[in-house]
């Protein structure tokens, strides 16, 4: 409880710092990618459209962050569903792998996870931002530290930003909200499959 108090306070802070990021865009074209996911698989949008009638690609903080793991865990649970609708579901993190298999014993997530190592895929969406000196600093004093965490000093976190992409590749639904906190619906997804 101690832990999402404080994380609430930070939201506000964090709210302004990502205000700059706009994320893409429905009808935008998405950005292609591909990465290492948790099993060692490369896994890439063009071979996942090719595949399925759509991916629900979504951007998340890492396991130290109670919001990410509560929608990590929800998207998990209704999984089945997903894929019902023909949907490949792939979340994003700037985590070590290390870090990302906290993330799937706390959720039991089962879809692909990639780590954006480079921070590539995270600035081909426009979801990144740089925290602060001050924020990050705070972050450390609550015992989450970015450089161990992620693997580098760049102090880089996305915007948990969630797009629909159809299997022409044209993003069909977007959310991006700059408050950690609000993330897009399991019913909301599914209705826009």
């Amino acid at each position: 409880m101690k832990r999402i108090i404080l994380f609430t306070a930070l939201a506000v802070v964090l709210s302004l710092q990502t205000k700059a990021q706009k994320g893409l865009r429905e009808g935008d074209k998405a950005p292609m990618f591909s990465a290492m996911d948790q099993n060692g698989k490369t896994v890439g949008l063009k071979s996942a459209l090719k595949a399925h009638r759509s991916v629900v690609l979504f951007f998340y903080r890492g396991q130290w962050c109670p919001y990410c793991n509560k929608h990590i865990k929800e998207l998990q649970d209704s999984l089945s569903l997903f894929s019902g609708k023909d949907a490949y579901v792939i979340g994003v993190t700037p985590e070590t792998k290390e870090n990302i298999d906290k993330t799937i014993k706390k959720t039991s997530a089962g879809f692909s996870i990639l780590q954006d190592k480079d921070d590539e895929i995270m600035k081909a969406y426009n979801v990144n931002f740089m925290m602060d000196e001050a924020t990050f600093t705070k972050y450390k004093g609550y015992g989450i530290n970015l450089e161990d965490n992620n693997g580098n000093t760049r102090h880089t976190l996305p915007v948990p930003a969630t797009y629909i992409i159809d299997r022409s590749g044209k993003i069909k639904y977007v959310h991006f909200d700059p408050n950690y906190q609000k993330r897009a619906s399991v019913k909301l997804l599914l209705s826009k499959l």
